[in-house]
């Protein structure tokens, strides 16, 4: 038995040249001259036995997520770390109302420790079989000032991306969701480089009509582009507006980014609101719960695409035989890919020429994730941190924890 003993997490800050946000203020976007502080964090989760399990949060490590996990963590200590199973279920109970985003990092982090504890990375416990993983280059918000600002901007970085390797593209327009500017880079993608590349759209939610989105799934059509990504501003949460979109246009959507756990996403194969099925290691409750929706997606016949990049989903995807593309980004011409942290001190990396000739990325095959952390450079950039240690595991989970701050 290896119980748990010790959990730690460090947030920390560091700075990003030339990005900014847009004009609704919530998209990262290029801007010149600007400098903006990234706030991230990595848990680490330690048995009695030595062994110690640690993980890195990807997506800016939203605060909210943070938030989650700072709420379920005392109820670690005294748990064993081989009960993954077990925790998942419990976890998911107590953030029930709160969209579960607190379990995936804890989840991961006791998969990167069982593989140290065993001298196995985490694609060989979960039956990986690939070594490289084919991807695309997954661009950022589009701007106004000379990045990604404009249908032939857009096209050149594609082009840049194609030179690199990369097997497909994903742009995602502008946030004031003009139909128009979106329909005119579809179009300049298409008559440039379909064939060449597998192109993918994603709104992200910013058309703000279905007619809209109808206007741009029929340019999609005639371009032949490979999905079409959570294009309303439901934010993917809508069955019927889905359903009926994928009624009258021919490009596969993906949807179900921002729908969490396995339960909801089985619903929305049911309802055949979607083509593809997203899946997100660290928002969907984890590797166990990722890997939860891949065999789901598998069972009705369908792809399942991971969400972000990151070792996390490096792992799982080497072993899902129903799924096409690793997301690399966010990437710009002109800006680094923000989202991954620079934190690692074993050459791994989710920068643009991360990327090889073959256009795959390769999986980490090291102990665990296979990675290993700069805690140098976290503990030279951390703004807090919180301990959890020595305390009794009592339920109900839902009891407001105390946290020990410093």
């Amino acid at each position: 038995m290896a119980r748990i003993h010790r959990v730690e997490v460090t947030e920390y800050a560091y700075p990003v040249a030339n990005l900014g946000v847009d004009a609704e203020g919530f998209a990262r976007v290029h801007a010149p001259g600007s400098t903006t502080t990234m706030t991230n964090w990595i848990i680490a989760i330690e048995a009695e036995d030595g062994s110690r399990g640690e993980y890195a949060a990807q997506m800016g490590g939203k605060k909210a997520n943070l938030a989650q996990v700072l709420r379920v963590a005392p109820n670690l200590i005294g748990r064993d770390a081989d009960h993954r199973e077990l925790i998942y279920d419990d976890f998911k109970r107590a953030l029930q109302a709160v969209a579960h985003v607190g379990v995936g990092p804890i989840d991961i982090c006791l998969w990167d420790l069982l593989g140290k504890r065993l001298g196995v990375s985490v694609s060989t416990l979960l039956g990986g079989y690939r070594a490289r993983l084919p991807a695309y280059a997954s661009a950022m918000h589009g701007d106004r000032n000379g990045g990604l600002s404009d249908p032939e901007r857009v096209t050149a970085f594609a082009e840049q991306c194609a030179a690199l390797g990369y097997r497909g593209f994903k742009f995602r327009g502008w946030s004031d969701g003009n139909p128009r500017e979106t329909i005119a880079t579809i179009g300049a993608l298409g008559r440039r480089l379909g064939g060449k590349l597998d192109l993918m759209i994603d709104p992200g939610g910013d058309l703000r009509t279905f007619a809209a989105a109808l206007q741009v799934g029929r340019a999609c059509d005639e371009m032949g582009f490979f999905w079409y990504e959570d294009p309303l501003r439901d934010c993917g949460t809508s069955q019927f507006v889905h359903r009926k979109l994928r009624q009258m246009i021919r490009t596969p959507l993906l949807i179900t980014e921002h729908v969490r756990g396995v339960e909801p996403k089985a619903d929305w194969i049911v309802a055949e609101a979607t083509d593809f099925v997203r899946a997100d290691p660290e928002t969907d409750l984890g590797i166990t719960g990722a890997m939860k929706i891949a065999h789901l997606c598998e069972a009705f016949g369908l792809d399942v695409e991971l969400h972000g990049c990151g070792p996390a989903q490096r792992a799982c995807m080497s072993a899902i035989r129903n799924t096409n593309y690793y997301e690399l980004g966010l990437v710009g011409p002109k800006v680094g890919n923000f989202i991954s942290p620079p934190i690692y001190a074993c050459g791994y990396s989710d920068g643009l020429d991360a990327v090889g000739p073959d256009g795959c990325v390769p999986v980490p095959t090291g102990p665990g994730l296979g990675v290993a952390y700069d805690w140098d450079f976290v503990n030279k950039h951390a703004t807090a941190t919180h301990r959890f240690t020595n305390q009794v595991h009592k339920e109900p989970l839902q009891c407001e924890p105390a946290v020990s701050s410093s």
